[in-house]
């Protein structure tokens, strides 16, 4: 059952996103009005250490009111290379350079009123280069053992469904079935 968009018109508008409003037919004929926010592209980054130790950022997120473990991530600028971005962030964000990245996965966060798209890398090795300038991002910066990530998550620590993906493909991949 596929729904068709005829039309879209742009209700408010800044930097960091949109908001619409689509007339949307539906498969029997009937219209409705839907809003959906249109944004940029997001690019986030970690780095998995020797000790398969994940490098993460506990913060607040005032708008759920909620503490939780992320990975680094902010928005891809105008032109920018999205990997190039992912690296950014965690440089910015936590003092750490990443090696070469890997893309891990792509997500949709929230298709049903967004059209964001989330690109999550990852890099075995990183170098520490200094204190983050992007410190008021995060309450602490901390290495966690992957081994741990399956109960964080179930505990609610990592709140964000992206990170939580994330994390667990990473767990995944570095751990395996034998954890």
């Amino acid at each position: 059952m596929q729904w068709t968009k005829q039309n879209e018109q742009t209700v408010y508008e800044n930097r960091w996103f949109s908001v619409n409003l689509a007339d949307v037919e539906l498969p029997d004929g009937r219209h409705l009005d839907h809003f959906l926010i249109r944004l940029r592209p997001v690019a986030v980054a970690t780095v998995v250490n020797e000790a398969n130790e994940v490098l993460l950022l506990w913060r607040h997120r005032f708008i759920t009111d909620s503490w939780g473990w992320e990975l680094a991530a902010g928005v891809v600028e105008d032109g920018e290379d999205i990997a190039v971005a992912a690296a950014r962030e965690l440089e910015e964000e936590t003092g750490w350079r990443p090696g070469p990245l890997q893309h891990l996965m792509s997500v949709e966060p929230s298709n049903g009123l967004t059209d964001a798209r989330h690109h999550i890398y990852w890099a075995d090795e990183g170098e520490y280069i200094g204190h983050p300038v992007d410190d008021f991002e995060s309450d602490r910066r901390e290495w966690v053992p992957l081994k741990l990530v399956p109960d964080m998550v179930v505990r609610g620590e990592v709140p964000a469904a992206n990170m939580a993906a994330a994390l667990l493909l990473l767990h995944h991949l570095r751990l395996g079935q034998d954890t």
